[in-house]
């Protein structure tokens, strides 16, 4: 990639035949941040089955048609230099809501919604209580998520992250909060990381060695001492890297709401910096970087390998571009039609 400035996976709510089909919206959302001169850009959280997405505006690809209009959002990435990447996702017990400008809570089934899934049935605040999902059914998901890396490739994608955080449903089965099994799915670190470890190698088996695949997980809870803490990433993420995953993109937080969070410039970077020094493995790093100078120093000073930049973003969506210029760097890739606008 000829940077280490990525676009993170931000959710846009934008499929509006709400049947998971990407339109015009993000060819032009994702092509500017590959204009823009970032390294990757990740497409957002896509669901793996129709029921695994936050909203009925998600986009998805357990399908076919999905993967078609996804790669005309790629070809548009590509054609600004820039690799793609795509989320993977199911929300679990946080599916089925409305998007922000449409309402608040839960879409009833009679307005497009459904009945959302989780480990156990224990809601998310303000959520109806999801159902519990049977053996069977939780073994299928791996393939699911196989499916879809399936159609990633199809679709042109360069790499494949697994979201198995904020609060969805591989983090649900992740965390002791929401997970409150007493089967194989349950009960101890390894049983509630089974799950998360069976998708990776799914995930790894149908894209074969050569496409990267990351894991996006939330470091902590915020919710200690009941809560996933950062001790429990460091371990899982040694499994996920034994079980095929590539690097690690961490964040935190999503599983319950009014926790005590304390934000500011690079809040997340350490937990980042923690799972790389105790386990050795490659990382991504999230959570309020917006000047050049801090991406800087986060990769020099060896925190992470990459930084994963959202919000910065989106309101410059030439803050890679603009990063180069006030680094002093020398770049190729500054679009020749906007060379008169050169810092």
């Amino acid at each position: 990639m000829r940077n280490r400035i990525w676009v993170s996976p931000m959710c846009q709510y934008s499929c509006e035949g709400r049947d998971g089909i990407v339109g015009d919206w993000h060819t032009t959302h994702l092509g500017s941040f590959a204009r823009g001169g970032a390294g990757l850009v990740m497409a957002e959280a896509s669901a793996v089955t129709p029921e695994g997405r936050i909203s009925p505006w998600c986009p998805g690809l357990w399908d076919d048609e999905q993967a078609q209009a996804w790669k005309a959002v790629v070809d548009e990435v590509h054609r600004h230099g820039a690799h793609a990447g795509i989320q993977l996702a199911h929300a679990g017990r946080k599916g089925s809501t409305y998007r922000p400008w449409s309402g608040r809570g839960s879409v009833p089934p009679a307005d497009g919604g459904w009945d959302s899934v989780a480990p156990s049935a224990v809601e998310f605040p303000g959520l109806p209580a999801p159902r519990a999902l049977e053996g069977s059914e939780i073994a299928s998901i791996p393939d699911a998520f196989a499916a879809a890396a399936r159609r990633a490739l199809t679709a042109g994608f360069d790499v494949v992250e697994v979201h198995a955080a904020h609060g969805y449903l591989l983090h649900e089965f992740l965390s002791p909060l929401s997970n409150h099994r007493t089967d194989s799915w349950g009960g101890s670190r390894e049983n509630r990381a089974r799950l998360l470890l069976a998708v990776i190698r799914a995930v790894r088996d149908e894209v074969g060695p050569a496409v990267p695949v990351f894991v996006r997980l939330s470091a902590t809870d915020w919710a200690e001492p009941e809560g996933w803490q950062l001790s429990d990433t460091t371990e899982v993420a040694v499994w996920a890297r034994e079980a095929g995953a590539d690097l690690i993109d961490v964040s935190s937080g999503g599983m319950t709401p009014g926790v005590h969070i304390t934000t500011g410039p690079g809040y997340q970077v350490p937990f980042a910096q923690a799972v790389r020094d105790v386990t050795g493995e490659p990382v991504a790093a999230v959570g309020e970087i917006t000047e050049a100078s801090q991406a800087n120093i986060i990769i020099t000073s060896e925190q992470a390998d990459a930084v994963m930049v959202g919000r910065q973003f989106l309101r410059d969506p030439h803050f890679a571009l603009r990063c180069a210029a006030q680094l002093g760097a020398e770049i190729d890739y500054w679009p020749v039609q906007y060379l008169r606008g050169q810092w």
